[in-house]
Protein backbone atom coordinates (compact mmCIF):
# COMPACT_ATOMS: atom_id res chain seq x y z
CA UNK A 1 0.00 0.00 0.00
CA UNK A 2 2.74 2.69 1.15
CA UNK A 3 4.77 1.55 -2.65
CA UNK A 4 1.23 2.16 -4.22
CA UNK A 5 0.92 5.80 -2.75
CA UNK A 6 4.60 6.77 -2.91
CA UNK A 7 4.09 5.84 -7.02
CA UNK A 8 0.60 7.95 -6.78
CA UNK A 9 2.75 10.42 -5.28
CA UNK A 10 5.68 10.48 -7.84
CA UNK A 11 3.73 10.47 -11.06
CA UNK A 12 1.55 13.41 -9.62
CA UNK A 13 4.74 15.50 -9.40
CA UNK A 14 6.05 14.40 -12.87
CA UNK A 15 2.70 15.31 -14.07
CA UNK A 16 2.38 18.69 -12.56
CA UNK A 17 3.35 21.67 -14.71
CA UNK A 18 7.23 22.59 -14.52
CA UNK A 19 6.59 25.65 -12.61
CA UNK A 20 4.87 23.98 -9.96
CA UNK A 21 8.24 21.86 -9.17
CA UNK A 22 10.51 24.53 -9.45
CA UNK A 23 10.06 26.60 -6.17
CA UNK A 24 11.85 29.85 -6.19
CA UNK A 25 12.91 29.61 -9.41
CA UNK A 26 11.35 31.75 -12.32
CA UNK A 27 9.72 29.97 -15.64
CA UNK A 28 9.59 30.94 -19.18
CA UNK A 29 7.33 29.32 -21.65
CA UNK A 30 9.90 29.39 -25.21
CA UNK A 31 6.74 29.03 -27.91
CA UNK A 32 8.30 28.07 -31.57
CA UNK A 33 7.26 27.15 -34.99
CA UNK A 34 10.12 25.46 -35.55
CA UNK A 35 11.95 22.90 -34.24
CA UNK A 36 15.27 22.61 -31.78
CA UNK A 37 17.51 21.08 -34.09
CA UNK A 38 16.82 24.10 -36.81
CA UNK A 39 16.56 27.08 -34.53
CA UNK A 40 19.29 26.11 -31.83
CA UNK A 41 21.35 28.91 -32.94
CA UNK A 42 18.38 30.90 -32.12
CA UNK A 43 17.55 29.56 -28.93
CA UNK A 44 21.38 30.01 -28.20
CA UNK A 45 21.24 33.40 -28.74
CA UNK A 46 17.92 33.91 -26.56
CA UNK A 47 19.74 32.59 -23.53
CA UNK A 48 22.54 34.90 -23.97
CA UNK A 49 20.11 37.76 -23.99
CA UNK A 50 18.76 36.00 -20.25
CA UNK A 51 22.16 35.62 -18.84
CA UNK A 52 22.83 39.40 -19.23
CA UNK A 53 19.65 40.05 -17.96
CA UNK A 54 21.14 37.85 -15.04
CA UNK A 55 19.36 34.99 -15.34
CA UNK A 56 20.93 31.33 -16.32
CA UNK A 57 18.88 28.23 -17.62
CA UNK A 58 19.11 25.41 -15.01
CA UNK A 59 20.56 27.92 -12.32
CA UNK A 60 18.19 30.77 -11.21
CA UNK A 61 15.61 30.48 -14.22
CA UNK A 62 14.25 27.44 -16.18
CA UNK A 63 12.85 27.48 -20.04
CA UNK A 64 9.81 25.16 -21.03
CA UNK A 65 10.11 24.64 -24.67
CA UNK A 66 6.95 23.85 -26.88
CA UNK A 67 7.68 23.45 -30.72
CA UNK A 68 5.39 23.18 -33.15
CA UNK A 69 7.88 21.24 -35.55
CA UNK A 70 6.33 23.19 -38.67
CA UNK A 71 3.56 22.56 -38.06
CA UNK A 72 1.64 26.00 -37.45
CA UNK A 73 -1.97 24.82 -36.69
CA UNK A 74 -0.32 23.33 -33.00
CA UNK A 75 0.60 26.90 -32.04
CA UNK A 76 -2.55 27.64 -30.35
CA UNK A 77 -2.71 24.05 -28.37
CA UNK A 78 1.13 24.53 -27.56
CA UNK A 79 0.13 27.88 -26.28
CA UNK A 80 -2.65 26.98 -23.88
CA UNK A 81 -0.61 24.44 -22.69
CA UNK A 82 2.10 26.99 -21.33
CA UNK A 83 -0.72 28.86 -19.89
CA UNK A 84 -1.71 25.97 -17.94
CA UNK A 85 1.70 25.31 -16.70
CA UNK A 86 1.53 28.83 -14.97
CA UNK A 87 5.14 29.73 -16.62
CA UNK A 88 5.67 33.38 -15.38
CA UNK A 89 6.44 34.76 -18.98
CA UNK A 90 5.88 33.63 -22.91
CA UNK A 91 8.89 34.13 -25.52
CA UNK A 92 6.41 33.55 -28.46
CA UNK A 93 9.36 33.50 -30.85
CA UNK A 94 8.58 32.25 -34.98
CA UNK A 95 6.71 35.18 -36.31
CA UNK A 96 3.00 36.12 -36.23
CA UNK A 97 1.71 32.62 -35.93
CA UNK A 98 3.26 32.08 -32.50
CA UNK A 99 2.53 35.58 -31.03
CA UNK A 100 -1.45 35.69 -32.17
CA UNK A 101 -1.71 32.30 -30.54
CA UNK A 102 0.04 33.25 -27.29
CA UNK A 103 -2.28 36.34 -27.01
CA UNK A 104 -5.37 34.20 -27.83
CA UNK A 105 -4.08 31.78 -24.57
CA UNK A 106 -3.86 34.79 -22.05
CA UNK A 107 -4.40 37.91 -21.02
CA UNK A 108 -2.49 37.78 -17.78
CA UNK A 109 0.84 36.38 -18.32
CA UNK A 110 3.61 38.87 -19.97
CA UNK A 111 4.46 37.84 -23.94
CA UNK A 112 7.61 39.16 -25.67
CA UNK A 113 6.68 37.69 -29.24
CA UNK A 114 9.21 37.86 -32.46
CA UNK A 115 7.94 38.83 -35.38
CA UNK A 116 8.78 39.72 -39.30
CA UNK A 117 5.94 42.33 -39.72
CA UNK A 118 4.53 45.50 -37.93
CA UNK A 119 3.00 44.38 -34.92
CA UNK A 120 0.73 47.23 -35.01
CA UNK A 121 -1.01 46.28 -38.62
CA UNK A 122 -1.37 42.56 -36.91
CA UNK A 123 -3.16 43.66 -33.91
CA UNK A 124 -0.54 42.61 -31.58
CA UNK A 125 -0.23 45.69 -30.05
CA UNK A 126 -1.79 49.35 -29.77
CA UNK A 127 1.56 51.19 -30.60
CA UNK A 128 4.97 50.72 -31.08
CA UNK A 129 6.13 52.95 -27.99
CA UNK A 130 3.48 51.59 -25.20
CA UNK A 131 1.92 47.98 -26.79
CA UNK A 132 -0.48 48.01 -23.54
CA UNK A 133 -1.67 44.83 -23.01
CA UNK A 134 0.21 41.95 -21.39
CA UNK A 135 2.55 41.78 -25.29
CA UNK A 136 5.27 43.23 -26.51
CA UNK A 137 8.38 42.25 -28.50
CA UNK A 138 10.92 42.50 -31.29
CA UNK A 139 10.06 42.94 -35.01
CA UNK A 140 12.56 42.75 -38.18
CA UNK A 141 10.53 45.11 -40.08
CA UNK A 142 11.61 41.76 -42.97
CA UNK A 143 8.37 41.92 -44.30
CA UNK A 144 8.76 45.58 -45.35
CA UNK A 145 12.41 45.54 -46.69
CA UNK A 146 10.90 44.28 -49.96
CA UNK A 147 11.43 47.89 -52.23
CA UNK A 148 15.10 47.07 -50.79
CA UNK A 149 15.42 43.62 -51.74
CA UNK A 150 14.19 44.06 -55.23
CA UNK A 151 16.47 47.46 -55.40
CA UNK A 152 19.34 45.21 -54.91
CA UNK A 153 18.20 42.36 -57.46
CA UNK A 154 17.87 44.92 -60.21
CA UNK A 155 21.42 45.67 -59.33
CA UNK A 156 22.66 42.41 -59.53
CA UNK A 157 20.47 41.32 -62.59
CA UNK A 158 19.42 44.10 -64.22
CA UNK A 159 17.58 42.35 -67.46
CA UNK A 160 15.09 40.26 -65.31
CA UNK A 161 12.01 41.59 -65.86
CA UNK A 162 9.90 39.12 -64.10
CA UNK A 163 10.53 38.17 -60.49
CA UNK A 164 8.47 35.64 -58.27
CA UNK A 165 7.36 35.97 -54.80
CA UNK A 166 8.30 32.56 -53.17
CA UNK A 167 5.22 32.17 -50.13
CA UNK A 168 4.65 29.99 -47.48
CA UNK A 169 0.56 30.31 -47.65
CA UNK A 170 0.11 28.79 -43.97
CA UNK A 171 1.95 32.02 -42.90
CA UNK A 172 -0.40 34.70 -41.69
CA UNK A 173 2.03 37.05 -43.16
CA UNK A 174 1.58 36.12 -46.93
CA UNK A 175 -1.09 38.69 -48.16
CA UNK A 176 1.01 41.73 -46.35
CA UNK A 177 4.24 40.37 -48.16
CA UNK A 178 2.87 40.04 -51.38
CA UNK A 179 1.06 43.27 -51.87
CA UNK A 180 4.13 45.05 -50.51
CA UNK A 181 6.70 42.88 -52.85
CA UNK A 182 4.03 43.56 -55.57
CA UNK A 183 3.92 47.53 -55.22
CA UNK A 184 7.30 47.50 -54.86
CA UNK A 185 8.12 46.24 -58.07
CA UNK A 186 5.34 47.83 -59.78
CA UNK A 187 6.76 50.57 -59.11
CA UNK A 188 10.60 49.61 -60.33
CA UNK A 189 8.56 48.66 -63.62
CA UNK A 190 8.59 44.53 -62.61
CA UNK A 191 6.45 41.99 -62.38
CA UNK A 192 5.61 39.65 -59.58
CA UNK A 193 4.49 35.98 -59.70
CA UNK A 194 3.20 34.35 -56.87
CA UNK A 195 4.23 30.43 -56.10
CA UNK A 196 3.86 28.81 -52.92
CA UNK A 197 5.77 26.21 -50.77
CA UNK A 198 3.89 25.07 -47.58
CA UNK A 199 6.76 22.84 -46.48
CA UNK A 200 10.37 21.03 -47.75
CA UNK A 201 8.61 19.14 -50.19
CA UNK A 202 6.45 21.55 -52.25
CA UNK A 203 10.13 23.92 -52.79
CA UNK A 204 11.16 21.76 -55.96
CA UNK A 205 7.66 22.25 -57.55
CA UNK A 206 7.51 26.04 -56.18
CA UNK A 207 10.87 26.23 -57.95
CA UNK A 208 10.12 24.72 -61.18
CA UNK A 209 6.59 26.84 -61.28
CA UNK A 210 8.86 30.15 -61.05
CA UNK A 211 11.25 28.95 -64.23
CA UNK A 212 7.66 27.80 -66.13
CA UNK A 213 6.20 31.70 -65.15
CA UNK A 214 9.66 33.26 -66.43
CA UNK A 215 10.51 34.30 -63.36
CA UNK A 216 14.12 35.96 -63.81
CA UNK A 217 14.63 35.63 -60.02
CA UNK A 218 13.08 34.91 -56.63
CA UNK A 219 12.15 37.05 -53.83
CA UNK A 220 12.12 34.52 -50.75
CA UNK A 221 9.59 35.96 -48.08
CA UNK A 222 10.31 36.06 -44.99
CA UNK A 223 8.58 32.52 -42.97
CA UNK A 224 10.12 30.52 -40.01
CA UNK A 225 9.49 27.40 -42.37
CA UNK A 226 12.14 28.90 -44.82
CA UNK A 227 14.95 29.62 -42.09
CA UNK A 228 14.78 26.36 -40.62
CA UNK A 229 14.57 24.51 -44.25
CA UNK A 230 17.46 26.91 -45.62
CA UNK A 231 20.27 24.32 -46.73
CA UNK A 232 17.67 22.15 -48.55
CA UNK A 233 16.08 25.44 -50.34
CA UNK A 234 19.74 26.95 -51.08
CA UNK A 235 20.75 23.74 -52.33
CA UNK A 236 17.59 23.15 -54.60
CA UNK A 237 17.61 26.86 -56.03
CA UNK A 238 21.48 26.46 -57.09
CA UNK A 239 20.76 23.23 -58.80
CA UNK A 240 18.17 24.68 -60.90
CA UNK A 241 20.64 27.92 -61.07
CA UNK A 242 18.24 29.88 -59.96
CA UNK A 243 18.77 33.41 -58.44
CA UNK A 244 17.09 33.84 -54.91
CA UNK A 245 17.19 37.06 -52.41
CA UNK A 246 17.03 35.98 -49.37
CA UNK A 247 16.23 37.80 -46.02
CA UNK A 248 18.98 36.40 -43.68
CA UNK A 249 22.58 35.92 -43.16
CA UNK A 250 22.11 32.24 -42.54
CA UNK A 251 20.73 31.58 -46.24
CA UNK A 252 23.90 33.77 -47.30
CA UNK A 253 25.87 31.02 -44.98
CA UNK A 254 24.23 28.18 -45.94
CA UNK A 255 24.95 28.68 -49.82
CA UNK A 256 22.17 30.89 -51.33
CA UNK A 257 23.38 33.97 -53.80
CA UNK A 258 22.53 37.25 -51.80
CA UNK A 259 20.64 38.53 -48.75
CA UNK A 260 19.64 41.74 -46.73
CA UNK A 261 17.73 42.70 -43.44
CA UNK A 262 18.72 42.92 -39.85
CA UNK A 263 19.98 39.70 -38.06
CA UNK A 264 17.68 37.24 -36.74
CA UNK A 265 20.05 36.22 -34.23
CA UNK A 266 19.93 39.60 -32.45
CA UNK A 267 16.32 39.52 -32.32
CA UNK A 268 16.38 36.38 -30.13
CA UNK A 269 18.98 37.78 -27.89
CA UNK A 270 16.66 41.06 -27.62
CA UNK A 271 13.80 38.91 -26.72
CA UNK A 272 16.00 36.91 -23.61
CA UNK A 273 16.41 40.60 -22.72
CA UNK A 274 13.32 41.48 -22.25
CA UNK A 275 12.30 38.14 -20.81
CA UNK A 276 15.02 39.07 -18.37
CA UNK A 277 13.09 42.65 -17.58
CA UNK A 278 9.65 41.20 -17.55
CA UNK A 279 11.37 38.42 -14.56
CA UNK A 280 12.84 41.43 -12.40
CA UNK A 281 9.06 43.36 -12.55
CA UNK A 282 8.80 45.40 -16.07
CA UNK A 283 5.37 45.29 -17.28
CA UNK A 284 5.06 44.13 -20.99
CA UNK A 285 2.84 47.25 -21.55
CA UNK A 286 5.48 49.76 -20.64
CA UNK A 287 8.04 48.10 -22.94
CA UNK A 288 8.13 49.59 -26.56
CA UNK A 289 8.51 46.91 -29.57
CA UNK A 290 12.26 46.84 -30.63
CA UNK A 291 13.37 47.68 -34.03
CA UNK A 292 16.30 47.28 -35.75
CA UNK A 293 18.94 50.13 -35.76
CA UNK A 294 20.76 48.73 -38.70
CA UNK A 295 20.40 46.28 -41.52
CA UNK A 296 23.17 43.75 -43.37
CA UNK A 297 23.79 42.71 -46.88
CA UNK A 298 25.91 39.21 -47.01
CA UNK A 299 26.74 38.23 -50.38
CA UNK A 300 28.15 34.89 -51.49
CA UNK A 301 30.55 34.96 -54.64
CA UNK A 302 30.88 31.27 -54.97
CA UNK A 303 27.11 31.25 -55.73
CA UNK A 304 27.55 34.09 -57.72
CA UNK A 305 30.29 32.07 -59.78
CA UNK A 306 28.12 29.09 -60.17
CA UNK A 307 25.03 31.13 -60.93
CA UNK A 308 27.33 32.73 -63.87
CA UNK A 309 26.39 36.86 -62.06
CA UNK A 310 28.84 39.19 -61.85
CA UNK A 311 28.28 41.26 -58.80
CA UNK A 312 28.92 44.99 -59.11
CA UNK A 313 31.26 46.33 -57.57
CA UNK A 314 29.62 49.32 -55.93
CA UNK A 315 27.30 46.38 -54.86
CA UNK A 316 30.04 44.23 -52.84
CA UNK A 317 31.76 47.46 -51.73
CA UNK A 318 28.50 47.89 -49.67
CA UNK A 319 27.97 44.34 -48.49
CA UNK A 320 28.67 43.45 -44.85
CA UNK A 321 30.22 40.58 -45.77
CA UNK A 322 31.55 38.62 -49.02
CA UNK A 323 31.68 34.99 -48.72
CA UNK A 324 34.66 33.74 -50.68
Amino acid sequence: MKRRRFLAALAATAAAPLSAQIRGKPVIGFLNSASPAQYAFNTQAFREGLREGGYIDGQNVAIEYRWAELDYSRLRQLAQELVRSKVDVIAATGDIASARAAIAATSTIPIVFTVGSDPVEFGLVQTLSRPGGNATGITLHASTLSAKRLELLREVLPNVTVVALLMNPNNQNVDADVRSASEAAQAMGRQTVVVNAGGPTEFEAALDEAVAKRAGAVLLASDPMFLAQRAKLTELAARKGIPVMYWSREFAEAGGLISYGSGITWMYREAGIYCAKILKGAKAADLPILQPATFEMYVNLKAAKALGIAIPQSTLVRANEVIQ
